[in-house]
């Protein structure tokens, strides 16, 4: 009977004091929650001395020991010429001052003027006039120029159109015929030569090639003789 009314009395004190304290957490919490809120909601409520303190920053950190020597000679810049003593003009001019800008009479130019035989004070401009102006022409070629036979084919104006010669056709003979020429400055065939080539089809190649022309070449806006190769080609398949 003693034990039951132990636990029984135990039981009750337990509960009473949970609740006694969720009671007094939430109390608490409010009361600080109105605290809290008092200044944001009325800020009159708050003390004039706490409105009233100034707001200081704190001092700025000290700069290296380059930016200091810096801030000291410009100071000291600023010294000078707070201290230099102006003076006014005690003659005022009328329009504006003409302003010369030649060498002091008697001196010429490039003559030392620091005494002497050192060359400390030797003029170095030179003022005297400018050496003329020597255009310098590029030399004529004293022969034909070589250009190459592709180079040649594209300045062709009449075209290398030989005739398949009949016995040449009969007898199965085709290939290629070279020919090295030399072309005038009017673009005409002026002297060639025969270099390989069937046999059989060595005149036509030639006749073909003497009735061709050029457009003429020129070296700095003159013309010249070109030297160069042509490849006469004989096929059967008509090309």
């Amino acid at each position: 009977m003693f034990e039951d009314s132990l636990v029984e009395s135990s039981g009750r004190i337990r509960t009473r004091s949970r609740r006694y304290a969720a009671g007094s957490l939430v109390f608490e919490t409010l009361l600080v929650a109105v605290l809290v809120m008092i200044p944001y909601v009325y800020p009159d409520a708050l003390p004039r001395k706490w409105l009233n303190v100034p707001l200081i920053a704190p001092p700025p950190a000290p700069g290296a020991p380059i930016a200091e020597q810096r801030v000291v000679a410009t100071a000291a810049t600023h010294t000078e010429l707070l201290t230099t003593t102006l003076l006014a003009p005690t003659v005022i001019p009328h329009g504006p001052i003409p302003i010369v800008d030649a060498a002091p009479a008697g001196l010429n130019p490039g003559t030392n003027i620091g005494g002497g035989n050192s060359p400390v004070g030797v003029l170095p401009l030179g003022l005297g006039a400018p050496p003329p102006i020597t255009r310098v022409h590029p030399a004529r070629p004293t022969g034909p120029i070589r250009v190459s036979a592709g180079v040649a084919s594209g300045q062709l104006i009449i075209p290398i159109q030989p005739q398949y010669p009949a016995i040449a056709r009969a007898s199965h003979t085709q290939g290629t015929v070279v020919v090295a020429a030399t072309i005038s400055t009017e673009g005409r065939i002026e002297s060639l030569r025969v270099v390989s080539g069937p046999p059989l089809l060595v005149n036509a190649a030639v006749e073909a090639i003497q009735r061709a022309r050029y457009r003429p070449w020129t070296l700095n806006g003159a013309p010249v003789e070109v030297e160069t190769t042509i490849n006469v080609v004989f096929s059967l398949g008509g090309n």
